[in-house]
């Protein structure tokens, strides 16, 4: 008989908001995600207009966050900012995931020299750093929001080839497993109506840890001029054009800085609690 896959009990969702760091990713996550929405079609200032003469305003009623040394808003500026690292993160873990899991179930389903070579390619990838990886990629073809979506991407295959054949070994030798092998299901059929199901939980909160790590990336990519290019705002990029003005002009470095920590922070309050809440063995096994 096929064990079902995860489904969520009545009880689940109160259990959910019992839960403090599911609580408080959440409402971290969806503040940003909100923010980043309202910029598609509001945003106090028009973050590509230069007016010279409201240049380096520090905060204020008229301008929240103060004015950077062009004279645009830093509040809309990190409002856009916040739009183009959530894209760039999320359509990276989705390459990730999308060619990573498949993967790592074809080499848990396979086997042998499948298996072999493909975790030796992940060794071979996870012996760069993420950073330096996504650095010598763009540094290659070239600056730019898609090759920085790429950069990241290939790098996350691994990470979720490893993480999905790990889930999909452990209910390989299961008895419903058998059971289908013996019905004369294929491995295929198998992987996509048993394993997949069954890791779905464990993808998840991988994919939230993941989601943090590509703000991080985007941020040091933008910073080090291989990201979003201007005229539209990235974080990491504010955070270049203030580190000069520290002195005279703190808050063109707090404010990006401070929603940086702020994302990460609450993305993986949200993998926390997600996975306490699925599978509190999750946050032992990670």
């Amino acid at each position: 008989m096929t064990q079902p896959a995860f489904s969520a009990p009545p009880s689940l969702i109160s259990q959910a908001f019992r839960n403090r760091s599911f609580v408080t990713g959440l409402a971290i996550t969806l503040l940003i995600a909100a923010m980043a929405a309202i910029s598609f079609f509001w945003t106090p200032y028009d973050v590509t207009r230069l007016v010279v003469g409201d240049r380096m305003l520090p905060p204020s009623a008229t301008h929240l966050f103060g004015t950077d040394q062009f004279g645009r808003d830093v509040l809309s500026m990190i409002m856009v900012g916040s739009r183009n690292s959530i894209a760039v993160a999320f359509v990276a873990v989705g390459i990730g995931m999308g060619v990573g899991v498949p993967l790592g179930c074809w080499a848990a389903a396979r086997g042998g020299i499948v298996d072999e070579v493909l975790m030796r390619f992940n060794d071979l990838v996870f012996a760069f750093p993420a950073l330096l990886s996504a650095i010598m990629i763009t540094a290659i073809f070239g600056p730019g929001a898609v090759n920085a979506i790429i950069a990241i991407g290939i790098f996350n295959i691994p990470v979720f080839a490893r993480v999905a054949r790990a889930g999909a070994l452990a209910i390989w030798p299961r008895e419903y497993i058998l059971a289908a092998r013996a019905a004369g299901k294929s491995k295929a059929r198998i992987t996509v109506e048993h394993i997949m199901p069954n890791i779905a939980n464990l993808l998840l909160v991988q994919g939230t840890i993941q989601f943090a790590l590509g703000i991080l990336a985007e941020a040091g990519l933008s910073y080090l001029g291989l990201g979003v290019q201007p005229p539209m705002p990235s974080w990491g990029r504010m955070l270049f054009d203030a580190q000069t003005r520290m002195v005279v002009a703190p808050y063109l470095a707090l404010f990006p800085g401070f929603a940086i920590v702020l994302t990460v922070l609450g993305l993986n309050l949200l993998g926390d609690g997600i996975s306490d809440i699925i599978d509190p063995k999750l946050r032992r096994r990670r």
